[in-house]
């Protein structure tokens, strides 16, 4: 796919971020291929721009991410299921989301511009409050205590079936793009982005027995916050925390929408994995 208009968002923090953004403008232009530039980042970089987030994201065929997983999950976030295919330039630290270091920004555009790159259709979960307003997530929902150094209980159901009552500082319920973050730190598994499947991971569990468990991605998952003396917070994404009043059931389950998140053509989910954990046989 060659798109016709790209849409460029970036990490405003970042350093030398709008001196990238100015570059890959170029290169799109030398390319012959629009470019829309958000408006905080236009901003950055000395441009002037109208576009809103949701705006861009409408006129644009693929949206060109300059920052880290963390600006991904942002983007995705704030698109919900206006969501456009994302190509990640990396300008943080780990990056299993973006394609490309920033230092190859020309490669990645001649990719683009050649139509050469693939993409993964990645789960996203919908997560609901007791029937209310659903929050999109591409990596995970997580339970914690907050700031409370006390365990949390938590009564998960899975399909309707008493799972087991956790006992942790937290749970962690993640997609297989989600299973190379938060999950992975709290013990749980790698799983590939198609494998169809989620992963249950408890934070610290009181109970050694209890473990990650995976189930498949079709299935209905409802955590329930039941202990008043028990305060519980879920935070979609990493985005900002909401305590959850006692009785409380979360669902969670596969999104009708997906995120086809860009790769370049030479890179495999494996050996991203190789490079980024520094595992034998990484060139890194």
């Amino acid at each position: 796919m060659r798109p016709k208009t790209v849409g460029l968002i970036a990490h405003t923090g970042k350093p030398g971020v709008a001196e990238l953004v100015n570059a890959v403008a170029d290169e799109f232009a030398r390319a012959k291929i629009s470019t829309l530039i958000e408006k905080q980042t236009a901003a950055l970089a000395g441009k002037r721009s109208d576009e809103t987030l949701k705006k861009l994201a409408a006129r644009a065929d693929l949206l060109v991410v300059l920052g880290g997983d963390g600006t991904i999950l942002n983007v995705a976030g704030q698109l919900g299921e206006a969501i456009k295919p994302i190509f990640g330039i990396n300008v943080g630290s780990l990056g299993f989301l973006t394609c490309s270091n920033s230092s190859a920004y020309r490669e990645a555009v001649e990719c683009i511009a050649a139509g050469r790159i693939t993409f993964s259709e990645r789960t996203l979960l919908d997560v609901t409050i007791s029937g209310a307003a659903k929050s999109l997530a591409l990596n995970d929902a997580v339970f914690s205590r907050g700031e409370q150094s006390r365990l949390i209980r938590l009564s998960v159901r899975v399909d309707g079936e008493p799972l087991t009552e956790f006992n942790a500082d937290g749970l962690i319920v993640a997609t297989p793009t989600g299973s190379t973050a938060y999950s992975l730190s709290a013990g749980g598994p790698i799983l590939a982005p198609e494998s169809g499947v989620l992963v249950i991971t408890p934070i610290c569990p009181h109970v050694l027995t209890n473990r990650s468990i995976i189930v498949a991605e079709s299935s209905l998952i409802e955590i329930e916050a039941s202990e008043r003396d028990y305060p519980v917070y879920l935070s979609v994404d990493g985005r900002e925390s909401v305590r959850l009043k006692t009785g409380a059931v979360v669902a969670v389950r596969k999104s009708k929408t997906t995120l086809p998140l860009a790769a370049l053509p030479d890179m495999s989910f494996f050996s991203v994995v190789r490079q980024k954990l520094k595992w034998s046989g990484s060139n890194v």
